[in-house]
């Protein structure tokens, strides 16, 4: 007999919601164990589909999928939605060789991540549940992709929650501490053993480029890790200034700009103190980028975390020339687009620097948004002009 769990009739009616994740607090009954492929039923004995499983975090059940079959799912269909979820990355015409090919719920593939990097992958398994299916992944990967090597970055904080370990070493072939990728013609180095996310934010890709296309004269990057927005507008820009409180990320970027042949001045410090002594000399700039880290990791954080995103945005305004571009983002999903909107307004009333928002984006194309799913929407990017 196959594992199940019963839910509630409040986790069924998330399910038709459109959601996949139901809490542990709507479950009636379990018949498994943490990490098993479960069948979920009804208080009726209706069988309502597949799930991943998880004895350890409020995310008690992951759907994979949907429909009365007691079967559960095998290699095959594994196999069918890896390569679905492949298949559309190529239809994309991704003008790069660093982006995402997994991205979990927004491909049907429950705490799964996989990023390619060039010729190599790193795949992340963050439930029970993806984590015992570990060794079938990666099969799927290399008979698909034929991978140079697979590392696994086990690290995010997320797993201590699945009772899981954190962890990074790789599990298939060989994956070297540096790698080289491109994206829109530049030229980037991966750190993909402890650089931030799986080496490079993935998810700012096309954001970048769009920056570039907007960039004009003196530039600010405030949050710069290792340039992917500082490089794109530097090929327009006279000068961009970068910061970050990274050191090595701020090397690496100062590589990366001789290698182009761009200016890019790079300045290591706390962004915030550094946009009020900039106010306070008097500088200005015809284009700044804000992208800093998720000030909300929680509900309950929320209120510091936009105070904190109205005194970047409040300071980056006043620094911003008439005329001048502001490009912002938010990578907090507590803080949804609304939310963000009222806080860039609320800036830019106290900054007396009113704004007019010439492109609301997201994250890239790679990162599908799931509707039903809000948490797949996370990325908020506003692009405003100061009157």
């Amino acid at each position: 007999m196959p594992s199940t769990v019963t839910l509630s009739r409040r986790g069924e009616a998330r399910l038709r919601s459109g959601h996949v994740w139901v809490y542990r607090s709507d479950i009636v009954s379990v018949e498994a164990e943490g990490g098993d492929l479960v069948v979920l039923e009804s208080q009726s004995g209706r069988h309502l589909g597949a799930a991943l499983f998880s004895d350890r975090s409020d995310i008690a059940v992951r759907l994979v999928s949907r429909g009365r079959e007691r079967e559960l799912p095998g290699v095959d269909f594994w196999r069918a939605r890896i390569r679905a979820a492949i298949a559309y990355r190529e239809a994309l015409g991704i003008d790069g060789t660093a982006y995402r090919l997994v991205h979990a719920e927004g491909d049907r593939l429950p705490s799964l991540i996989v990023d390619r990097y060039a010729d190599h992958l790193v795949i992340q398994t963050l439930s029970q549940g993806s984590e015992r299916l570990l060794p079938v992944f990666c099969d799927i990967l290399e008979e698909t992709l034929a991978p140079q090597g697979i590392l696994e970055r086990n690290d995010p904080r997320v797993r201590e929650l699945e009772g899981l370990e954190r962890c990074v070493g790789v599990v298939r072939g060989q994956v070297p501490e540096r790698l080289e990728v491109h994206q829109h013609g530049i030229g980037f180095e991966v750190d993909p053993w402890a650089g931030q996310k799986t080496g490079l934010f993935l998810d700012q890709r096309e954001n970048h480029q769009a920056a570039g296309h907007y960039a004009r004269g003196r530039a600010l990057d405030c949050f710069s890790y290792t340039g992917g927005f500082s490089l794109a507008m530097a090929i327009r820009c006279d000068e961009v200034m970068a910061v970050d409180a990274s050191r090595p990320a701020l090397e690496t970027l100062a590589r990366q700009a001789t290698q182009l042949g761009v200016r890019v001045v790079t300045n290591e410090g706390n962004v915030f103190d550094l946009l009020r002594a900039l106010e306070r000399n008097g500088e200005r700039f015809d284009t700044i980028v804000l992208d800093p880290p998720a000030f909300a990791k929680n509900r309950r954080a929320l209120s510091k975390a936009v105070a904190g995103y109205k005194e970047i945005n409040l300071r980056a305004l006043k620094l911003l020339q008439p005329g001048g571009v502001l490009v912002t983002c938010s990578c907090s999903y507590h803080l949804d687009e609304a939310g963000f909107a009222q806080m860039l307004y609320e800036a830019s009333l106290d900054a007396h620097a009113p704004v007019v928002v010439v492109e609301k984006r997201m994250q890239a194309r790679d990162h599908p948004v799931v509707l039903g799913i809000p948490e797949t929407y996370y990325l908020k990017c506003f692009v405003v002009r100061r009157m």
